[in-house]
């Protein structure tokens, strides 16, 4: 039976990075976050943990229901790791995935309420509104299947069709191993993303390959599956037999659950805020975090 993770470092964590070849790892303290650095390179690893190759980097800290200062720390880090990946010119398309009415996987369509978008104001037009400098952006929530019949690597790629994107920076919810995770965990990758993957209804992939251009994916672990919480509740107890005697049962039971913390709500609005700020850093280099939010407000 295998236990679901959307993040890399949940599925590396059993791995000594220091005997394996075709992948790294490299860990470092920022502004008093932990970001972690993974690179995937070989196609044997990628298949081992369950990801594909390519880089992916996760920044923690803690629970955003808990702690919310320093945030002009967190959105800056974030923002240095989403340039790092995001190394192209020419127009970015953000697209926040998710059902803004189910709140924990809320946090795509969340994010695309902060996000600058500029692809409609041309270069004479920067300096007439005394913005110049201002890099293209274009941002959409295509909602999901269930309220518009379309795949949204449809919408998505049709679009794309017209705009022509050099990037294009997808988020959505993800789902964690760990309760401890949800909420407190920024992944950023430059794999793509499976759409509806936090909450357990994956869709087709977003990557380059189907879309035709670099693929950057954000997401925060927002739910963990059910089954992988009995399996994270029964290997820390103590009785070990007496809880695995009850294991039959709780699987069938907990099958198709999937668990949120009672905070979601604050974890949402919160970690949409770091993300959306971080991104809007992140693509407009020649304006402060000051400037940005002044403009999105």
């Amino acid at each position: 039976m295998s236990f679901r993770t959307d993040l890399a470092l949940e599925s590396t964590d059993k791995l000594d990075f220091s005997s394996l070849q075709g992948i790294k790892q490299k860990i470092n303290k920022i502004s008093g976050l932990t970001v972690t650095e993974i690179k995937v390179e070989d196609g044997k690893i990628a298949k081992q943990i369950g990801k594909p190759v390519g880089t992916y980097v996760t920044v923690e800290f803690l629970s955003l229901s808990k702690e919310y200062d320093n945030l002009d720390e967190k959105i800056e880090t974030v923002a240095k790791e989403i340039q790092k990946l995001v190394q192209n010119d020419g127009l970015k398309f953000v697209v926040g995935l998710g059902n803004s009415s189910i709140t924990p996987d809320a946090l795509g369509p969340k994010v695309i309420e902060s996000i600058f978008a500029t692809r409609h104001i041309k270069n004479n037009a920067n300096n007439s509104v005394n913005l110049p400098n201002l890099k293209p952006v274009a941002a959409l929530a295509p909602g999901v299947l269930g309220q518009t019949g379309i795949e949204v690597s449809e919408i998505i790629c049709s679009i794309c069709k017209d705009i022509k994107p050099s990037t294009i920076l997808v988020i959505d919810a993800l789902a964690a191993r760990e309760l401890y995770r949800l909420g407190s965990t920024i992944q950023i990758s430059d794999t793509g993303i499976l759409p509806g993957s936090g909450v357990g209804n994956k869709r087709s992939a977003i990557n380059k390959e189907t879309m035709g251009v670099p693929v950057i994916s954000i997401g925060v672990p927002t739910v963990v599956d059910g089954l992988t919480l009995v399996k994270s509740i029964t290997d820390n107890h103590e009785n070990i037999e007496k809880i695995n005697n009850f294991k039959p049962r709780l699987n069938k039971d907990v099958k198709s659950m999937i668990v949120t913390p009672r905070e979601i709500d604050i974890l949402i609005e919160r970690a949409a805020n770091i993300i959306s700020m971080a991104i809007n850093l992140a693509l407009q280099p020649y304006y402060s975090l000051e400037d940005l939010k002044f403009l999105v407000s």
